[in-house]
């Protein structure tokens, strides 16, 4: 196999084709030799051999060098089409052979580094267009609540010492509520660029999830019944412990059941499921909400993706939360996923590794 790849070499090729020639050149100097015996013509023989051998291989030279460089000229023009069009659109060579010679293999490689350059330039893009929704976004998120807190503040300080105690107290409140509100999207971002750089480590231990998710329940009790949500749960008997960063993972329930609890009107139930495998457990955060619609699931993990669901809770939030959740999971190696209909609920779910 080896002694076959070689032969397809363009060095192979050179030698064979310089051989032909200076085969031919060898049967017509025999000729030549045998008409020099017969006629004795030895000097103007000689001189019509030299004059012929020159211009057989001039043009044997000339032949060799178009048939050589004719893909490389093609290949040359795929390039410069590639450049002209703004690197957009992949070279695309007819006849190039992975298993071929020197300059099909050159082809192919530049097929690919054009395929990988012009993916790279629209993720580029992607990204140039994600990053000004999200300068957008933040601005706008950033002004709202520190106009909100500096037209408080102002006005403390205009009236100040003419303001009953009682209403000078609720501008106070109104103001820290924009304040922790500032704050949360702040460290929001703070997050969710650290995740997005990679520069989060999870600290893996084992724990049981079961505990965990029991925990996490018992912290959103007591809004879930100011809401009249009702909060349920479905663990395994079996002792099932997983091998991830307890705190990382305590925030992604969080960010499930908050969003879970805002979007399930009274009345209503969310379900808190574990099930396992002998190397994965998965989470299901399951609620009897109004549901997502087809064309919105495809964004929902995406930073600053709203869906529109008519529900004033949704006001003040950051829209961080499940793209945060998603680069949680990822991290630990697992998928996030959900589905959901329209006017019967949504679930969201996740795996995480589990330890031998």
């Amino acid at each position: 196999m080896q002694e076959a790849n070689v032969l397809k070499t363009l060095h192979a090729k050179l030698a064979g084709t310089q051989a032909i020639v200076f085969f031919l050149l060898g049967a017509v100097f025999l000729l030549v030799t045998e008409r020099i015996f017969e006629g004795r013509r030895f000097l103007e023989l000689a001189t019509d051999l030299v004059i012929g051998a020159v211009l057989f291989s001039l043009l044997a030279g000339l032949l060799i060098f178009q048939l050589l460089t004719r893909r490389l000229r093609a290949l040359t023009a795929a390039v410069d089409r590639f450049r002209e069009g703004g690197f957009v659109q992949p070279i695309r060579l007819k006849s190039v052979n992975p298993k071929g010679d020197d300059i099909d293999k050159l082809g192919v490689a530049v097929q690919e580094m054009s395929e990988r350059i012009a993916q790279q330039l629209e993720l580029l893009a992607h990204i140039d267009v994600r990053r000004r929704e999200l300068l957008a976004n933040v601005s706008h998120d950033l002004r709202t609540p520190l106009a909100s807190m500096q037209g408080y503040l102002e006005t403390l300080l205009l009236r100040h010492g003419t303001i009953p105690p009682e209403e000078e107290r609720g501008y106070l409140e109104v103001a820290a509520k924009h304040s922790e509100r500032l704050g949360q999207l702040i460290r929001d971002l703070f997050q969710l660029t650290k995740l997005e750089a990679r520069e989060v480590k999870p600290q893996c231990e084992d724990f049981p999830i079961a505990e965990l998710v029991q925990d996490v329940m018992q912290k959103f009790e007591l809004t879930a019944g100011k809401r009249g949500v009702r909060l349920d749960s479905r663990l395994p008997q079996q002792h099932v412990q997983v091998h991830a960063d307890i705190g990382m993972i305590e925030s992604v329930l969080e960010n499930l059941m908050e969003n879970a609890i805002r979007h399930t009107p009274a009345g209503g139930v969310i379900l808190l499921e574990v099930t396992s495998t002998l190397d994965r457990a998965t989470i299901r955060v399951i609620d009897t909400g109004r549901g997502i619609p087809d064309n919105e699931l495809p964004n929902i993990f995406d930073r600053y993706y709203h869906v529109d669901r008519g529900e004033m809770s949704d006001i003040g939030r950051t829209g961080l939360g499940l793209a945060i959740t998603r680069h949680v999971v990822e991290l630990h190696g697992g998928a996030i996923a959900v589905e959901s209909v329209l006017g019967k609920g949504t679930t969201f779910s996740f795996d995480l590794p589990v330890h031998p």
